[in-house]
């Protein structure tokens, strides 16, 4: 069942035709996920944070985090990918030992180190990521892996995009010849750094929908294969609570 659900997830990777994804951060919004009828459910660190009190970029106990991953991955009968942070701290093993008892068909893993808050070296990150190849093959374990590229996130918005082509590039090829499936430049969204990004990758994009980012159709145009929605559906519904609660607040 799960392999059949990792292959699902896999071959949803299409450039230009992309798997969109409604992040969901407890059981209920899976179902809803579901219920949408989008194909996949993923998971989003830092609204399954949210729900349990925590802070989001590993503020959470590891167990915790994939306690509720594996709730959600047993609550719908779709591949369920999980945002799995940095890794937790675990070596290889114990990580894709824990993310296969959760159940989950796909998992993102980011280039941040969340101790110290910066990139971590590109060549450390890919062997990190090529050892977490290494260990779903040897439990025959298809675990498809979307690695994040945090090079623009880093930045925090006071470069030029086209700019910090040249090193997200080249980790995104770095990590994709470690063996990922599919590479994530989180907050790119100027759509000819996409583009260009996205030509020189040759593999797997996925692209967050920002609001100011390309609409899903030219996204799709600019071959990219995956585009989710991170946390921004949790807080949207957590303004919309806000709103609610407010109209009846006495």
């Amino acid at each position: 069942m799960l392999e059949q659900r990792c292959d699902l997830l896999r071959s949803l990777h299409v450039p230009g035709r992309p798997l969109v994804l409604a992040n969901a951060w407890d059981v209920a919004s899976a179902k809803a996920v579901v219920a949408a009828g989008f194909p996949v459910v993923a998971t989003t660190s830092g609204g399954v944070a949210a729900t349990m009190g925590y802070e989001d970029h590993e503020g959470a106990p590891a167990d915790e985090m994939l306690a509720a991953a594996a709730r959600i991955a047993r609550s719908v009968d779709v591949p369920v990918t999980v945002d799995a942070e940095a890794g937790y701290g675990m070596n290889p093993d114990d990580l894709v030992d824990a993310l296969q008892r959760a159940g989950a068909a796909g998992c993102n893993l980011e280039d941040t180190d969340h101790s110290s808050g910066r990139l971590v070296d590109p060549g450390r990150h890919a062997d990190r990521l090529a050892a977490v190849r290494g260990a779903a093959a040897d439990r025959s374990y298809g675990l498809v892996i979307n690695a994040r590229v945090d090079v623009f996130l880093a930045d925090g918005g006071g470069t030029p995009q086209g700019e910090l082509l040249d090193e997200a590039v080249a980790r995104a090829r770095s990590y994709r010849a470690a063996g990922v499936d599919c590479v994530y430049p989180i907050f790119l969204s100027d759509e000819d750094a996409i583009a260009a990004f996205v030509q020189a990758v040759e593999g797997p994009v996925n692209i967050l929908a920002l609001p100011h980012a390309p609409s899903v159709d030219r996204l799709a145009e600019l071959g990219v294969a995956r585009i989710s929605y991170g946390s921004l559906i949790h807080h949207r519904s957590m303004d919309d609570l806000a709103r609610f609660l407010k109209d009846l607040a006495p």
